[in-house]
């Protein structure tokens, strides 16, 4: 049985400012916490766990901290609708951003991202596309939000997430990457030339990419719509726009 100081402590974990005092996130379901357990970079402070989990897994991740709960403790630590078996306290990892290697290849800059769950989206299609590096603004919604991820399916685990000033960060680019955002305006993302090392911008949700970003950009890129109506879209999701982007520079390399 786990103590009510222990439970209001795991719950806690699904508000930012406690996180951030704690150095801890929480990751839920059986899929991302098994990926979690045999990853090398994350390092696991302890799992609760139904008995059933416990019982098919304890040899696999005996080397983790197992503590066995009740569905009902489960469900009062958990911050899913939901709870799924199993769930995870995550000491968080910080990263830095590494020059040489955003530079190397394809990466995708997120300017202002606020949506949790655009962002876990963001970061599995990232996964998908074989993008290795993805860097948050400052300002962007955290990594370790408990929605992004869920949203994230565990590509949060196989994708580099750092954080910094983006318009510095580009200011040190080489002369020669490319750097595209998305905008309303621009040239036709299906008729331009695109390069495969390169950094693609996505901006704000509602705003777009900010000033400063916008005044770095090598290359303005619009998603046109084929909409035959009068009225329609106004605009694309961030992370549908993330996907066809990602799509048309993979198809061409």
């Amino acid at each position: 049985m786990i103590s009510i100081q222990t439970i209001k402590r795991v719950k806690s974990l699904q508000q930012k400012k406690f996180r951030e005092q704690e150095h801890c996130f929480v990751v839920e379901t059986p899929k991302i916490v098994e990926e979690l357990l045999s990853s090398k970079v994350y390092s696991v402070e302890i799992v609760y766990a139904l008995k059933p989990w416990i019982d098919a897994n304890w040899k696999r991740f005996a080397r983790h901290t197992l503590e066995e709960v009740s569905p009902k403790e489960l469900e009062r630590i958990s911050g899913l609708q939901m709870p799924n078996q199993v769930l995870a306290v995550v000491k968080k990892t910080d990263v830095s951003p590494d020059f040489e290697t955003i530079f190397s290849d394809t990466s995708l800059m997120l300017d202002d991202i606020r949506d949790p769950g655009n962002l876990g989206t963001i970061l599995r299609i990232a996964d998908w596309f074989g993008i290795k590096n993805v860097i948050c603004s400052n300002e962007s919604v955290e990594y370790t939000n408990p929605k992004c991820v869920q949203a994230s399916m565990g590509s949060f685990l196989r994708v580099n997430v750092c954080y910094g000033n983006l318009s510095e960060i580009l200011s040190q680019k080489p002369a020669n990457t490319p750097v595209y955002g998305t905008f309303m305006e621009g040239e036709n993302i299906y008729r331009t030339n695109l390069e495969q090392k390169s950094c693609i911008v996505i901006g704000n949700e509602t705003h777009g990419i900010s000033k400063s970003v916008e005044s770095l950009m090598t290359q303005k890129i619009h998603i046109p719509s084929f909409s035959t109506e009068t009225k329609h879209a106004e605009s694309l999701n961030a992370s549908v726009a993330t996907a066809i982007f990602c799509s048309e520079l993979k198809r061409r390399f």
